[in-house]
C-alpha cells in the first residue's frame, strides 16, 4: 500500500537570472520535513522545479503523491503533458524553440517514475500557509545566496 504523502513548494529569485532559493515541506501523518537550498545564478522557474525534486528526491519509498505548488509553469507543463512532448520531440516545444531547464525537467519525470503524482496548482502569495511557509524560506535561500 503506498503511503499517501503531500509536498508543498515554491522557488523565489531575485532578479530572473540571479541568486535563488527553493523550498519544500514534506507532509505525512501530522509530520513536516523541510528541505530548502539555492543557487547564486539561476531563474525563478529553475527554482520552482528544484522545490517538486527535491521534495521527491527525499521519498525513501514508493509513494502516492500530491504536489502543491503556485507554479503555473510546473503545474501545467506536467498536468497538460506538455513536457512529455517536449520529450518525445527531442526537448523540443510545439513551435520548435528548445525547451528550457532539460536538466531538471529529465530528473522530475525520473522521480515521477517511481511515484504516483500528481499537481495541485495554488494562486501564490494568498495566505495558504504551507505556500507562505515555503515562500518564506526560499526568499531565505535566495538570500544566502547573495
Amino acid at each position: 500500500m503506498l503511503k499517501d504523502v503531500t509536498i508543498y513548494t515554491d522557488g523565489a529569485c531575485s532578479g530572473n537570472p540571479g541568486p535563488g532559493g527553493y523550498a519544500c515541506i514534506l507532509t505525512y501523518h501530522g509530520k513536516e520535513k523541510v528541505v530548502s537550498g539555492g543557487e547564486h545564478d539561476t531563474t525563478n522557474n529553475r527554482m520552482e522545479l528544484m522545490g517538486v525534486i527535491r521534495g521527491l528526491e527525499e521519498l525513501k519509498v514508493d509513494c502516492r503523491v500530491t504536489v502543491v505548488t503556485d507554479s503555473k509553469y510546473v503545474c501545467d507543463s506536467v498536468m497538460n503533458k506538455w513536457v512529455y512532448s517536449w520529450r518525445v520531440k527531442g526537448w523540443k516545444k510545439s513551435d520548435g524553440s528548445p525547451a528550457l531547464n532539460v536538466d531538471l525537467w529529465e530528473r522530475l519525470l525520473q522521480l515521477m517514475e517511481r511515484h504516483v503524482v500528481t499537481f495541485e496548482w495554488i494562486k501564490g502569495h494568498n495566505g495558504h500557509p504551507y505556500n507562505e511557509r515555503c515562500d518564506m524560506i526560499a526568499v531565505e535561500e535566495t538570500e544566502k545566496h547573495r
